[in-house]
């Protein structure tokens, strides 16, 4: 009988697939043999991340020299080789594509363009010519799997995006090899071997931190002053800080500031002409509202961790592949959109129910208070298409990071449940109104001279009330 291969981009993935496979309307359940599964119909595989590598230069079998005389590289056509380190799993792979009762193929790789890249790879450099599928999964739970099995997208679908991920390949190889090799070379021409490494992100990023290094080194620090006054009223004191209400911004000077004093004697004046006499108040108070912030990416997700856990971009990204894929409570992280599609609100709506409903007695690792806001989201009707949440135009490969609507174990360790908290607890809170705040500006006059107090007062905390007091006080 004729089977189908699916090559997963992880062995746990592997293992997953197998699992949640074995659940699809005539499919039997999967044997495990020494590194894939096997039913009736299907061989589940993976790869172990990227099995293959574009090869070193070659001319005639001999290396490219570092010189000027050998640049540009532009090969006609890249060479695939295999990571020594992942040799053996690309062998099995190979093997697995060329077994006589294989007669097609499913991408189940991470859905995106590195997980197409790994697929694209392998099947390029064994020349395998077998139909292709693609599983697409958003997540890892068993009914996100088994909705992308349902819906395999077309080899032809998919070809863009392999198309791009070969180019983004290719170019890193070229930028890299020709400028690494160009500036080893001028660097050298005086004598030696000055390696200068150069690569298509890694050089823009240097050059922001060496502008910064140079910025640092260059400030020089300007001692400045400031005048506060503390007036005194029937209901008690407060603060006002002298502004300079004629300023305007200096386009060349970024330090110069309305309420900043560059000597002190005009200070001191400031405080020797207005110490003790009576001011006179203007005040505005304007109604301002503040939205919930959008649904995370993983950028705008390692930010706030770095922010607030003090996690490494790298860091976050692992705590959420590790909920994606390990714990399955996370949607799939590596995704720049902070929007779900507009087809969505029935699947947002199952996963705040599930939070809604969830007992509080359990012992796992779902806050108490987010069921309560779930179901507070759900009661008021709040729940429901809104161009801020659901917009498909900005949705490409993936929607924003969200729950799943599985509950997260109690064994969850530290780092991710702060994760998990973050991701549903902003969930959450973009369903809510926006928090409503009274905005007062005072300016207490004496004289020529004018003191600016600033107050902030919340009327209705909004979605702010999902992150509880000192956020609101925040």
């Amino acid at each position: 009988m004729p089977k189908t291969l699916i090559i997963a981009e992880k062995p746990s993935v592997a293992a997953d697939l197998a699992r949640a496979l074995a659940k699809a309307p005539g499919m039997k359940s999967f044997t495990k043999e020494k590194d894939w599964y096997e039913n009736e119909t299907h061989v589940i595989s993976s790869a172990v991340g990227h099995l293959l590598e574009l090869g070193m230069p070659m001319v005639d079998g001999k290396k490219v020299g570092w010189g000027f005389t050998s640049l540009p590289i532009m090969p006609e056509q890249f060479e695939l080789n295999p990571i020594e380190q992942s040799a053996d799993r690309y062998k099995l792979l190979t093997k697995l594509l060329k077994r006589k009762d294989v007669d097609s193929v499913i991408n189940a790789c991470d859905a995106g363009r590195e997980g197409e890249l790994i697929f694209r790879y392998i099947m390029d450099a064994s020349g395998c010519k077998k139909p292709v599928q693609r599983l697409w999964m958003q997540s890892m739970t068993q009914g996100s799997i088994l909705d992308a099995y349902k819906h395999l997208r077309t080899n032809e679908q998919m070809l863009p995006l392999a198309d791009a991920a070969k180019c983004r390949s290719e170019s890193d190889w070229l930028v890299g090899i020709n400028g690494t090799r160009a500036l080893t070379a001028l660097n050298s021409r005086h004598g030696g071997f000055r390696l200068t490494p150069v690569g298509r992100v890694q050089t823009p990023t240097l050059s922001v931190l060496a502008q910064r290094e140079r910025d640092i080194a260059a400030f020089v620090p300007r001692t400045y002053f400031e005048a506060i006054a503390l007036f005194e009223v029937k209901a008690g004191q407060y603060s006002g800080r002298w502004i300079d209400e004629g300023f305007k911004k200096d386009e060349n000077d970024e330090h110069k500031k309305a309420e900043r004093l560059w000597d002190q004697g005009t200070a001191q004046a400031i405080a020797d002409r207005c110490k003790g006499k009576q001011g006179v108040i203007e005040q505005i108070t304007k109604p301002t509202r503040q939205a919930p912030p959008l649904l995370y990416d993983l950028t705008s997700l390692q930010r706030e961790a770095s922010n607030r856990f003090g996690f490494s971009a790298r860091r976050t990204l692992q705590i959420a592949q590790a909920l994606y894929e390990k714990f399955k409570v996370l949607t799939y992280p590596r995704t720049d959109s902070r929007h779900l599609p507009e087809d969505y609100l029935g699947t947002v709506t199952d996963t705040l129910k599930t939070f809604a409903s969830h007992d509080s007695r359990k012992q796992d690792a779902l806050p108490h208070e987010l069921g309560t806001h779930a179901a507070t989201a759900l009661d008021k009707n709040w729940v429901r298409l809104n161009k801020r949440i659901f917009d498909s135009s900005k949705v490409s490969d993936h929607f924003a990071i969200i729950p799943t609507g599985q509950i997260p174990p109690k064994e969850l360790p530290e780092a991710e449940q702060k994760l998990f908290d973050m991701v549903a607890r902003r969930f959450v809170a973009v369903f809510f109104p926006a928090a409503e705040f009274e905005v007062t500006t005072r300016i207490t006059r004496i004289g020529k001279d004018a003191f600016q107090s600033n107050g902030k007062v919340l009327k209705e905390p909004g979605w702010l009330g999902v992150y509880g007091k000192k956020a609101a006080e925040e």
